[in-house]
């Protein structure tokens, strides 16, 4: 039997309460990665269409930026449809596609390896076709051995551990209970860069990344099923790290994520300037992206809540995630936020109750009637956050719309999330050369 290390990384939540779940790179040359929706649009706009509308979009952020790697990337963050983004990376000699989830509340590309127990088939993702890598059908791959001095830098929050024929092995629990185990691989992450938008030409790099070989949980399922995790954390293992160490990308990325219902987004391997950009520092020490959240105001008036529930340590803090769908406040801040959104709304909502989950029957625009919320961080950055932000909208009750609140509450937990939800429309940068995340509204 073999025996495996137990790392831990933090993706998702699933709250039983709502049919959700959770989604979410460097040089002289940044790497953008175009992000569409999964599923076919209503009025079934084609794919081709909405790349070049995002092409377009994206070339006006891009405009400063001398070369980019373009990747076609799918999904949306509404969790009524999928609920994640994903993007297609080229691993091996000769280059085999993967889709990968993106997700920056980990640290470690890995996609499913050949033979392996549990790792889906098939997926109910429109024009996916599901991959397996194989090391011996690469000739560049390379199975890192537990006397590599690698091997203990992949390990996430532990010492790696050997598997029964020596190779470097890995377990990781993600936080919807399911899990994932295999060994590291090195190999080739082929990059396109394009200069100019109108030359491209190959570019590549040898990193590490795992190889799977079971999976369990909701890992196993079908219906959003991808070949993996492309972790994007700040650890060693990441590989946003191994480029930027190689010097071949700088130590930043960026991502700017759509939330209209054509979806899309950009992910660009560098920092985006765009005038009105405020950062807050990283809280130092953190395995996740954590911020300091000092306070919440709702209508310009500061939430009574103790400075301690937003403190950091291992298990409590802010942490902002692109891997996550919705958005999560700690248990003694949950309560009076929404209170107070439902005070500042009582004249003009019905308020209901959907399986435990604070909803309001509206007739009028939602921005009309919900307050906007400001999150206060330390170094004076503020995000302010539409009702959109904060709120989903679920379904149509004789004409009037039904929103639900998005925040959600994990009970017994000083932790904060900050997922999709809130992210969406904004560009956000995460600068780990200066240890600070920064973010404008860009719509």
């Amino acid at each position: 039997m073999k025996t495996y290390n137990f790392s831990t990384a933090f993706i998702w939540v699933i709250l039983s309460g709502l049919l959700l779940s959770a989604a979410v790179v460097v040089c002289a040359f940044p790497t953008t990665l175009t992000l569409h929706r999964a599923i076919p649009l209503k009025d079934r706009v084609e794919l081709s269409q909405l790349r070049a509308h995002d092409r377009a979009r994206h070339g006006r952020l891009l405009q400063s930026i001398d070369g980019v790697v373009d990747f076609p990337v799918m999904g949306t963050y509404n969790p009524y449809r999928v609920g994640l983004y994903y993007t297609n990376v080229q691993l091996g000699t000769p280059a085999k596609e993967f889709n990968v989830q993106i997700d920056t509340g980990s640290d470690v590309l890995w996609v499913g390896c050949s033979g392996c127990d549990g790792c889906p088939t098939t997926t109910g993702l429109q024009d996916v076709q599901l991959n397996t890598f194989d090391p011996s059908s690469s000739s560049t791959a390379s199975v890192i051995s537990c006397s590599d001095k690698r091997c203990n830098t992949g390990a996430q929050y532990a010492d790696a551990l050997c598997d029964n024929s020596n190779n470097c092995a890995y377990q990781f629990q993600y936080g919807d209970g399911s899990a994932t185990q295999g060994y590291y691989v090195s190999d080739v992450f082929h990059l396109d860069t394009v200069v100019g938008n109108t030359q491209t030409y190959n570019n590549s790099a040898k990193i590490l990344f795992g190889c799977s070989v079971s999976q369990t949980g909701d890992l196993t399922k079908t219906d959003r099923a991808v070949d993996g995790i492309f972790g994007l954390g700040q650890q060693s293992m990441s590989v946003v790290t191994q480029l930027s160490s190689q010097g071949i990308t700088p130590a930043a990325f960026s991502h700017c994520l759509r939330g209209d219902d054509n979806g899309g987004g950009i992910l660009v391997f560098g920092s985006i300037v765009e005038p009105g950009m405020v950062y807050t520092p990283l809280v130092q020490s953190q395995p996740h992206y954590n911020l300091n959240l000092q306070s919440i105001s709702v209508n310009g008036q500061a939430l009574s809540i103790d400075s301690s529930v937003f403190s950091t340590s291992t298990s409590t803090g802010t942490i902002i995630d692109s891997g996550t769908t919705l958005a999560y406040l700690a248990e003694g801040a949950y309560d009076p936020f929404v209170n107070a959104i439902s005070a500042a709304v009582s004249q003009n909502v019905r308020p209901l109750l959907s399986r435990g989950n604070s909803c309001y029957l509206i007739t009028s625009s939602v921005n009309d009637v919900f307050p906007a919320v400001t999150l206060h961080f330390a170094g004076g950055a503020t995000m302010v956050l539409k009702p959109q932000d904060y709120l989903l909208e679920q379904n149509s009750i004789a004409g009037a719309a039904v929103w639900c609140m998005g925040f959600q509450k994990i009970d017994g937990q000083s932790m904060t999330i900050l997922g999709d939800l809130v992210l969406k429309d904004k560009i956000v940068v995460y600068d780990l050369a200066n240890e600070r995340i920064g973010w404008v509204n860009y719509d």
